[in-house]
């Protein structure tokens, strides 16, 4: 196995692979990072402008179409201010887990959950990664029942 292999998620068939134990597809997260991102953009620019989006009923509506117009906008713009929040932290998250599932498959690390205790004993620096090597690795807590539940296989992979 190559470790371009490795860093996608593809294991051997014997399971000693770097990181055997669990199978992460990085490509398809990180795909669900970008539109995250787009999303929290038109939010935020929803929260921002909703006054220059009200204004475009200002000669085009009656005061009760109006009035009701800028109170949907008021809410929508709260809204979606609470959704963009949201979502930065989302792909934050995302984006602390992808670098620990690398790490933890770089260092070979069997069965790893990227929980936030797994993720601080993973080493940090040239004094963490001296320390993994050369004083010991830390034990990381296995994976919660549910993801080690086996998943379908992908329809759209072909076996050799």
């Amino acid at each position: 196995m190559t470790s371009h292999d490795a860093m996608y998620g593809r294991q051997s068939g014997d399971g000693t692979a770097p990181g055997g134990g669990y199978s992460i597809q990085f490509t398809a997260v990180r795909k669900m990072i970008d539109p995250l991102e787009e999303s929290v953009v038109a939010a935020r620019m929803v929260k921002d402008h909703k006054d220059r989006l009200a204004a475009h009923l200002q000669g085009n509506a009656t005061f009760e179409i109006l009035n009701s117009g800028k109170g949907f906008l008021s809410a929508w713009g709260f809204g979606m201010g609470q959704v963009a929040e949201h979502a930065d932290e989302v792909v934050a998250r995302l984006q602390e887990v992808i670098a620990a599932y690398i790490l933890a498959d770089l260092l070979a690390v069997e069965n790893f959950s990227p929980t936030p205790d797994n993720i601080a004993k993973l080493p940090a620096g040239s004094v963490g990664k001296w320390t993994w090597e050369h004083v010991g690795k830390p034990t990381f807590d296995p994976p919660k029942a549910l993801l080690q539940e086996e998943w379908p296989p992908d329809p759209t992979e072909v076996s050799a």
